[in-house]
């Protein structure tokens, strides 16, 4: 098959052919339509992950085809048209018996623990805890970004945050997962603050429904906006800037929710620990949704509440792969960026 490999932790990566992955007895080899191009992809890139080991093959948001099934599932077959959390959780540890495989303490995760989905083909772990069916006419390249960006973001707005009709909810950063949890908290009532240096993410953000959507002075604009500060902030972007920002951007007894990946490579935040005391604020952690939860996220896709599809603008052939990947940190394209191999 074909697949974008990494062979130097920062080097450009080549497009090459390398050999087929075989199904795990409870797992399954998708034949990928699309995926999306995320920064924890980028982050894999850079070696700023422990479990990536070179070569590599990127990429953990998804949706394909079924094309090989292991002797011992038994929900899937052959032609079934799916997606997947990025998190593929074993279904068995306390965690998954509790019903929260997001945080599976036996997980693996394409892109990331294994070879990811940055190719034609892509092995996935246990199956039938895991896949997600995509209803009939679905498009690909929309379902793609559900593995990681959407799902995280519909999870951290409606569970972990908990949002409110008539809360004020800033987002800091205005990419994937930003616009998502932009739009997801608008569709629960939210009045939504954006916050983005980019004038076309911006755009996008009042497109997705943001009352406001900022570049500079954020905190103070934010507090002046709300009339005090949010009731919730979201980080998802992942720098020690933003993560500072969002928790100084809320009034007293919000809620902070952490969704950007904050790897050691980029620094520590600077976290207010004085102010969330104070404050009495909650510092809350989000690690993406797992499948049972999905339907959720369908339902309001369906509604048209949420315009899953105008999230991709862009899609690309899989050559193009090295190319994106490196454009991720410059954050030169608004939205959600997908290869169609």
């Amino acid at each position: 098959m074909r697949a974008v490999l990494v062979t130097e932790f920062g080097g450009t990566p080549v497009l090459a052919e390398v050999e087929d992955p075989a199904p795990a007895p409870h797992g399954v080899v998708v034949a990928v339509e699309a995926t999306g191009v995320c920064r924890s992809d980028w982050h894999a890139w850079q070696g700023h992950d422990d479990d990536v080991t070179l070569p590599h093959v990127p990429g953990h948001e998804l949706a394909g085809t079924v094309a090989a099934v292991g002797a011992d599932v038994r929900g899937w077959r052959v032609g079934d048209r799916v997606t997947s959390p990025f998190v593929t959780a074993c279904g068995t540890c306390p965690e998954c018996a509790a019903g929260a495989q997001q945080v599976c303490r036996d997980q693996t995760q394409p892109g990331f623990t294994g070879w990811g989905s940055f190719a034609e083909l892509v092995a996935l772990d246990h199956a039938d805890v895991n896949l997600v069916a995509l209803p009939e006419g679905f498009p690909a390249a929309t379902a793609a970004a559900l593995g990681c960006r959407v799902a995280t973001a519909f999870r951290a707005v409606s569970d972990v945050a908990a949002v409110r009709p008539g809360e004020f909810v800033a987002v800091h950063g205005a990419g994937g997962v930003g616009l998502s949890a932009i739009a997801v908290a608008a569709a629960a009532g939210a009045r939504v603050v954006a916050v983005d240096p980019s004038e076309g993410a911006r755009e996008l953000a009042l497109a997705f429904g943001a009352e406001h959507a900022v570049a500079a002075d954020v905190v103070d604009t934010v507090h002046e906006l709300t009339g005090g500060g949010a009731h919730v902030s979201i980080d998802a972007v992942g720098l020690p800037v933003t993560c500072e920002n969002s928790v100084r951007s809320l009034r007293r007894r919000g809620r902070h929710v952490q969704v950007g990946l904050l790897p050691a490579a980029a620094g520590r935040p600077a976290v207010p620990m004085d102010r969330v005391i104070a404050y009495e604020l909650q510092v809350l952690g989000s690690h993406g949704m797992a499948a049972h939860d999905y339907p959720r996220l369908l339902d309001l896709v369906g509604s048209g509440r949420f315009p899953l599809a105008d999230l991709v603008t862009r899609e690309l052939p899989l050559e193009a792969g090295p190319r994106a990947l490196a454009e991720v940190a410059a954050a030169t394209t608004a939205g959600i960026t997908v290869l169609r191999p």
